[in-house]
């Protein structure tokens, strides 16, 4: 099934910049609204009851919710201005201004209150200067957790969309390739009938309706991406009849598959065809001395082979059709094809699909 991509980019950022944080608003931000008060003892704990004592720490606490969204939305504002990878100096130079410029004008402000609500106005200085210390320095461990945490995010994206894009380009070079199948197949066997019709007109029926049958076959089979083996041979046996009612002792094959096996694998459609035409188009052969091409099945690896009389005035292979059949079974069985050429014979090994 085609993978169906987003074409907007927009969504896509979006989706990115969701994050699931409701853990450290809860817990961390909350801890971070007692811990640091304890740590510069700004609460008299000796001088103030425990409701003063509660509602001192539900200050705080609101504190570090303000800090803590008021960064938050910094760090999400800069992320569409700036990124790690093409601007790293801006990015770091904008986190380093920002931060601090929000965080200690904020947080001298809220704790200058604080002092005025519960110490009638009497401010300690130092207590505010280290608060806004750890205050800075805790904002900028969760910035560096939320950066860590969306590069790891944006990398897994970028990996996932690159695979999608990849399928895509797959697919669409798989249906290049599939419709390159038909053009081929349908001018060689045109030529045939037209050699029939001048050579052997009551041939020439024969092979027209068998022709319909085995086009009707590629025109079913077209858009698939893999056939059961039986289906193969049989569309392998129709269109080797029309070879023999062409050149008839001429072309001879033999099919070593025991037919309890047909229904186990899976094959690219239109593979064994391929090579079958490729042997007729590029050797030499006659009654006398016959094309014979061999279909084997073992250890799950189909082997077609056939013997090597090259055309001595033909011209060069361009080895298309088997350059497009090795890039069908990369894609589509993501499996590579094997081309062996001996002295005197030609083989391709086809790795089969097993159906579990």
């Amino acid at each position: 099934m085609p993978i169906k991509l987003d074409n907007n980019p927009m969504k896509f950022v979006n989706n990115r910049e969701r994050l699931n944080d409701i853990g450290v608003r809860v817990l961390l931000v909350p801890l971070f609204g007692i811990s640091i008060p304890l740590l510069t003892q700004m609460v008299p704990h000796a001088n103030f009851t425990n409701w003063q004592i509660k509602t001192s720490y539900l200050y705080t606490i609101m504190i570090a919710f303000v800090i803590y969204e008021g960064s938050r939305f910094l760090l999400f504002t800069l992320r569409h201005y700036f990124d790690w990878l093409n601007k790293p100096a801006k990015k770091l130079m904008a986190i380093i201004i920002t931060i601090p410029f929000f965080c200690v004008p904020v947080s001298i402000l809220l704790l200058v209150t604080w002092y005025h609500i519960f110490l009638h106005g009497s401010v300690n200085w130092q207590v505010i200067k280290l608060s806004c210390i750890i205050i800075t320095g805790a904002v900028f461990f969760l910035v560096n957790v939320y950066e860590t945490v969306f590069a790891v995010r944006d990398m897994a994206a970028d990996k996932i969309n690159r695979e999608q894009l990849e399928r895509a380009k797959a697919e669409a070079e798989l249906e290049a390739l599939k419709n390159q199948v038909d053009p081929h197949f349908i001018f060689n066997s045109l030529n045939t009938l037209s050699y029939l019709i001048e050579t052997k007109p009551v041939k020439a029926k024969q092979f027209n309706d068998n022709l319909a049958d085995v086009y009707r076959y590629i025109l079913q089979n077209k858009a698939r991406d893999l056939v059961l083996l039986k289906d193969e041979i049989y569309f392998l046996q129709d269109y080797f009849s029309l070879l023999k009612m062409r050149f008839e002792e001429a072309v001879m094959m033999n099919m070593d598959i025991p037919i309890e096996l047909y229904d186990q694998y899976l094959i690219p459609p239109i593979s064994l065809q391929v090579l079958v035409e490729n042997a007729v188009k590029h050797n030499e052969f006659s009654d006398n001395a016959p094309l014979k091409i061999e279909v084997s099945l073992e250890d799950d690896i189909l082997a077609v082979s056939n013997i090597v009389r090259k055309k001595a005035a033909g011209k060069p292979s361009s080895k298309i059709g088997l350059r497009n059949l090795s890039e069908r079974y990369k894609l589509t069985a993501d499996k590579l094809l094997t081309v062996k050429e001996e002295e005197n014979k030609f083989l391709v090994y086809l790795p089969l699909l097993k159906i579990d």
